[in-house]
């Protein structure tokens, strides 16, 4: 990290099952290993844990967001770097978070949502289709993909290592990390 240690958030945003965690976690990895002080915040723990209360309709996705962002900001802020993999499917969240947050690397994880389906272990998109799981993101609720992601990672074309060879080559680029 720079002198300063100046904390910075990167947003992993995608449709579910396109990659977004696995990829978080690999760079959070990496970057512990060169010795940053990192939190993942992902959006399936944080809602288990935090704000089990909030459904999936659009208001309740936005607060999600707001105290996603809300909470990787008071982490940045405090020198941290902070890797959050939410689907954040809305641009008008996303750029709340990036104006709230300051120092946030949006990342595009994307992937075609065939390729998600045949990813999915959990059998949302299967549900989704069937009609059993309303407000389902890519099926029955839009994405709205990023107008201005720092990175787009296609995840059904490369691999997770370099991916986040990627990741890690936009912060340094953009001088969060040495």
């Amino acid at each position: 990290m720079p002198p300063d240690d100046k904390g910075f958030t990167a947003w992993f945003t995608g449709l579910p099952c396109s990659g977004k965690s696995t990829i978080a976690d690999a760079t959070a990895e990496e970057l512990r290993q060169m010795g940053l002080k990192v939190e993942r915040l992902d959006a399936d723990i944080i809602r288990k844990h935090l704000w089990r209360e909030l459904g999936y309709s659009k208001e309740d996705r936005d607060e999600n967001i707001r105290r996603a962002a809300y909470l990787a900001q008071l982490l940045t802020r405090n020198g941290i770097a902070v890797l959050t993999s939410f689907i954040s499917p809305y641009q008008e969240t996303r750029d709340y978070a990036r104006k709230q947050i300051g120092s946030f690397v949006e990342i595009y994880v994307k992937c075609p949502v065939e390729i998600c389906i045949q990813r999915d272990r959990r059998g949302m998109y299967r549900k989704a289709l069937a009609g059993e799981i309303p407000n389902f993101t890519g099926v029955s609720d839009p994405y709205e993909e990023p107008l201005n992601p720092e990175v787009i990672i296609e995840s059904d074309r490369e691999p997770v290592k370099q991916s986040v060879a990627r990741v890690i080559a936009k912060l340094k680029e953009l001088g969060y990390i040495s």
